[in-house]
């Protein structure tokens, strides 16, 4: 507003609300963009962008945690830095497919850190264009899979073991249905129901130790316990700790479980004064044991070998074993060396 004279005045008046919109939608710009920038700083992946050329033009503090390079290390530096030598035609690709305008959705890959290591990561890569729409650069998401990955691994594992074991496993139960055999139904359902037990007891060693294997003393308490429960005199247990892997672990398991089967039987362990000694030594990769019964009835060699003895010579044999039965008037010794 502006006086010109006597009565006279001159206002002018000018539009600003345009100017308003373009300042009010510039503040509402900038703060996105403080927002975004903010998301990507505090993102726990690799956000990273670079040029056509592959060199890196920024690099957000996940990638700094990833990668283990800090941004000042990073920025002007090719992106073939965090790539594998045995790698790198990766990025060309990628580079190649970015300049096309595509987009690269979770492509798994192999990176290396700063220290050396090697990673697994999840790659999402998408083209960046500037105000005229034309191809920049590249902005790349990473995301560290790696224990994912091995957890994946560990798990299909376990599961073609546990499938090879139940295999193992059903092939045996397979065989004592088959070959087992008893003079009434009663003796040979018992006979079946001892031997799975068996090998259900092995089994849950298994277990504890993730299948890793079983102590062998621990078997053999576990065989011979109904026998020395009452009187520990009737059974005498002495070796070194050994770790058995778990094939050669179900081999003494059952072969024990006969031997005490057939000493409960026929042996010094169907007598009140009989006695079982098991003792072994494990020397060169070979495992020794020595059954001994004392004391019990007179015993000599069966006319015809049963299931037990079957089982037993088959299962050693599969192991690359020997066995050596010595029927001696005053008791059974039995010598077995197996590979561990």
């Amino acid at each position: 507003m502006q006086l010109l004279g006597d009565d006279v005045v001159l206002e002018v008046n000018r539009d600003v609300t345009e100017r308003k919109q373009i300042e009010a939608k510039l503040r509402e710009s900038e703060q996105r963009l403080r927002w975004l920038a903010s998301i990507v700083e505090s993102s726990d992946d690799a956000v990273v962008s670079k040029n056509l050329d592959g060199i890196i033009t920024s690099w957000n503090r996940g990638a700094e945690r990833v990668f283990g390079f800090t941004a000042e290390e990073a920025i002007g530096q090719p992106i073939t830095i965090v790539i594998p030598v045995d790698r790198q035609s990766e990025e060309r690709e990628i580079l190649t497919r970015i300049r096309r305008g595509e987009r690269v959705d979770h492509f798994q890959a192999v990176r290396q850190r700063k220290d050396g290591g090697l990673i697994v990561v999840s790659l999402t890569v998408s083209p960046v264009k500037n105000a005229e729409g034309q191809i920049v650069g590249a902005s790349k998401i990473a995301r560290d899979i790696t224990e994912q990955k091995r957890s994946q691994e560990q798990i299909a594992t376990l599961a073609r073991e546990a499938e090879h074991r139940s295999k193992n496993l059903l092939a045996t139960v397979q065989a004592t249905v088959r070959l087992s055999q008893s003079e009434t139904p009663d003796g040979l359902k018992r006979a079946i129901e001892g031997r799975i037990q068996s090998l259900a007891n092995v089994h849950s060693l298994f277990v504890q130790t993730r299948w890793v294997g079983a102590d062998l003393s621990t078997i053999a308490t576990q065989e011979l316990a109904p026998y020395s429960e009452k009187d520990r005199r009737h059974v005498r247990i002495d070796g070194p700790p050994v770790l058995l892997e778990p094939d050669v672990a179900q081999t003494v398991a059952i072969t024990l479980h006969e031997l005490a089967t057939n000493a409960a039987k026929y042996g010094a362990l169907a007598v009140p004064d009989g006695e079982v000694e098991l003792k072994w030594h494990d020397a060169d990769g070979r495992l020794n044991l020595r059954w001994t019964e004392s004391n019990g009835p007179k015993v000599r060699e069966p006319a015809h070998k049963g299931f037990g003895g079957r089982v037993i010579e088959q299962m050693i044999a599969q192991r690359s074993g020997t066995i050596h039965f010595d029927w001696r008037a005053d008791g059974l010794i039995c010598e077995i060396i197996l590979k561990v």
